[in-house]
């Protein structure tokens, strides 16, 4: 009995075997499945109901060399990597956020409580990135319009001008070139699989008076305007220094004949006065009138003593000390005495008797 039980059981394993290989045989192409960069994304196994003889679930990565990034087991915690997996009770593996390393092969292999093989699927996860917002710019001088996506995987971009498309391209970037000038408004589009991103935009080079040359000549007048401006600047400025310096000097020399006025004046009231040359000792000698005229003395009779000739001549005041100050003498210089000449000795014996 226990022999037979032992066969059975062997057929039965050999069987199992043979089933496994034969679902790996028809699931051997793997499913491709894409998410956005930097976003999550749920690995759901299809066609596939969570139920009680399901008691072990294994999510392998990597091909050929595996690695098991999570496992949902039966009466037991389940296992993670890393933070960056998750295992939900229906056996879904959720990867967040995406990254461009989290791209590759995923593989889930599902058991009964009994530990016999049930399915097992394979995932080819690839990571793409959503478009970004498409830019429009204009060249007037060579008349093209460019439209073009910074961002984006496997991008479609489309042109649209007054809502009717005309030009299409699956690169990045796009260049119309217009033969007449173009009018209304412009709309570009960026599509992947992901998203969709647009602009709009109106011409540009159809406003009035933004020709080329229009544009070049209000930029060389300005030029010129500013240059003029620097230049009357620098001269107004010039002349204010020149100013400056001018009436500096003037009120150096106002200063200095300021200066010389004040040392003159002090050394006038510090000098003593002096005496003019003109001016008489003697104030009262020249005020006295002029002495008679000396008649012709008679013969026989002598001049008078010394001594008896200085009795009768007034005296002279001494001269002024140094310390006193004498006035000084206003107007036009006073006349001079006369002085008569002495007689010679021979003469005094002629001279009359009245004279005496």
């Amino acid at each position: 009995m226990n022999l037979s039980c032992k066969i059975v059981a062997s057929l039965l394993l050999i069987f199992n075997f043979s089933t496994k290989d034969a679902v790996l045989s028809e699931t051997g192409n793997a499913k491709e499945v894409w998410g956005v960069l930097d976003q999550e994304i749920n690995l759901d196994i299809p066609n596939f109901r969570m139920n009680n003889d399901i008691d072990d679930i294994h999510w392998e990565k990597g091909k050929p060399n595996k690695t098991r990034v999570a496992r949902l087991k039966k009466d037991k915690p389940p296992f993670v990597l890393n933070e960056a997996y998750v295992v939900l009770a229906n056996g879904t593996l959720k990867i967040k956020p995406l990254k461009k390393y989290s791209g590759g092969t995923y593989k889930v292999s599902v058991y009964n409580t009994e530990g016999r093989f049930v399915r097992e699927e394979t995932f080819d996860l690839k990571i793409g990135e959503l478009v970004s917002k498409p830019e429009i710019s204009w060249d007037c001088i060579n008349k093209t319009l460019t439209c073009e996506v910074m961002k984006g995987t496997d991008p479609e971009l489309k042109l649209y001008r007054n809502q009717k498309h005309f030009l299409t391209s699956i690169q990045r970037i796009i260049v119309h070139k217009w033969t007449t000038r173009p009018h209304g408004k412009f709309k570009c589009t960026a599509k992947n699989r992901f998203g969709e991103e647009s602009s709009e935009k109106a011409d540009i080079c159809l406003e009035k008076g933004l020709d080329i040359y229009l544009i070049a000549g209000i930029c060389a007048g300005g030029t010129l305007f500013l240059i003029f401006v620097a230049l009357l600047i620098f001269y107004i400025s010039k002349r204010k220094k020149q100013n400056r310096r001018r009436n500096s000097f003037v009120v150096a020399d106002e200063e200095l004949e300021i200066r010389v006025h004040r040392v003159t004046t002090e050394e006038r009231s510090q000098k003593p006065h002096q005496v003019p040359a003109s001016m008489p000792q003697n104030p009262a000698a020249s005020q006295a009138p002029p002495p008679p005229s000396h008649r012709s003395q008679a013969p026989g009779h002598r001049p008078l003593p010394p001594g008896h000739r200085s009795q009768h001549q007034p005296q002279r005041r001494p001269p002024p000390s140094s310390g006193a100050q004498v006035p000084q003498h206003k107007g036009p210089p006073l006349p001079r005495p006369r002085v008569q000449p002495k007689p010679p000795r021979g003469a005094a014996g002629h001279t009359s008797p009245s004279s005496n």
